[in-house]
């Protein structure tokens, strides 16, 4: 669509799974969520395996190592191996390499995936700013994270250290809700220090690259739950994607959304991959755009849905009036309201 970004959802006569040789899928919010599988995840994949999709799993999550991740999904019902996996651990660590001479010291502030990661790329992790590091990477550390970790980070950063983050994701999804994420970390060091690091993950270039590389797609959709991260990468990539509802994204932000953050496809889950997704059409009076029993309109301040149907077919209408009216009416009470009317 261009710079301008979507006006409308994407239509296609074909299933997504035939449409595209490989799925780029997020974890977080669109596989599993909090270490347990999402509704229809397994089925789902397991269909679009067998009818010859590749499926990569592309994470901003930098904790665990790809195998431990491979492990963890064919556990889970979706059989993987470690190279099917791609985190923002290795973007980072290919970043800093370019960087850095080889066998150079990092500073790790996170898992055990940044580590596995560096050494693959001949780089030696160290724990301290006093082991003469020539840089300083950060990336999700988990819950039990020390505090005294992001001090480590910010006395080196703070001498001018070269300082590169694996993603900046505020937040991160799991069985009990949302949860502070890598970014949130980034910032406490970026408020000690002033400095700004290199970031790797997505929806930045370094991951996208990463990803190509290591699964040689030719026609890649990314599936994702996030817009700032999963679409606005995709965006930035010049490809395809597919946002799913189970994660953090609802359908009253991706009406807000602005045309970096918009999907190419739309839908409640991974079971997306297996069907068509339906055409958005002009209404009959050339003021709302229709799709399967509904119509939806900005009339006024307000965005408005009227008829009958599937509620998703209903949010794709709704998604079409606000684009293209590049957001008025979304933060009206009728907005709310015709959402309500959808079920959402």
């Amino acid at each position: 669509m261009g710079e301008q970004g979507r006006t409308s959802p994407g239509g296609s006569a074909r299933a997504l799974s035939e449409v595209y040789d490989t799925a780029l899928l997020d974890l977080d919010g669109v596989v599993y969520a909090g270490g347990e599988p999402v509704p229809h995840a397994v089925a789902s994949l397991g269909t679009a395996r067998d009818g010859g999709m590749h499926l990569a799993y592309v994470t901003n999550n930098a904790l665990r190592t790809p195998e431990a991740v491979a492990a963890h999904l064919t556990e889970l019902g979706v059989p993987a191996e470690a190279h099917d996996v791609i985190t923002s651990a290795q973007a980072a660590a290919r970043l800093i390499a370019e960087q850095v001479p080889p066998g150079s010291r990092v500073l790790v502030i996170g898992g055990e995936g940044l580590r596995v990661a560096l050494r693959e790329r001949g780089l030696e992790p160290v724990d301290s700013a006093d082991d003469d590091p020539a840089a300083v990477v950060q990336g999700y550390g988990g819950p039990e994270l020390a505090w005294g970790r992001l001090a480590e980070a910010s006395y080196a950063v703070a001498r001018g250290v070269p300082w590169f983050a694996s993603n900046t994701d505020l937040t991160i999804p799991g069985a009990r809700g949302i949860a502070p994420g890598n970014g949130a970390a980034v910032e406490a060091v970026r408020i000690a220090t002033g400095r700004e690091p290199q970031v790797a993950g997505k929806p930045l270039p370094p991951m996208h690259r990463e990803t190509i590389l290591r699964t040689g797609a030719e026609r890649p959709l990314v599936v994702g739950d996030r817009l700032d991260t999963d679409i606005e990468g995709a965006f930035n990539g010049g490809v395809d994607s597919l946002l799913v509802l189970t994660g953090v994204t609802d359908p009253a932000q991706l009406l807000r959304a602005e045309p970096r953050h918009r999907p190419t496809y739309v839908d409640e889950d991974l079971r997306g991959l297996l069907t068509g997704q339906p055409e958005v059409g002009s209404a009959g009076s050339g003021e709302g755009f229709a799709v399967g029993g509904w119509t939806a309109s900005v009339r006024g301040d307000a965005l408005v849905i009227e008829g009958d149907g599937r509620r998703l077919d209903g949010l794709r209408a709704l998604c079409a009036a606000a684009w293209t009216h590049a957001g008025d009416g979304v933060r009206s009470p009728e907005a709310g309201r015709a959402l309500a009317r959808l079920g959402w």
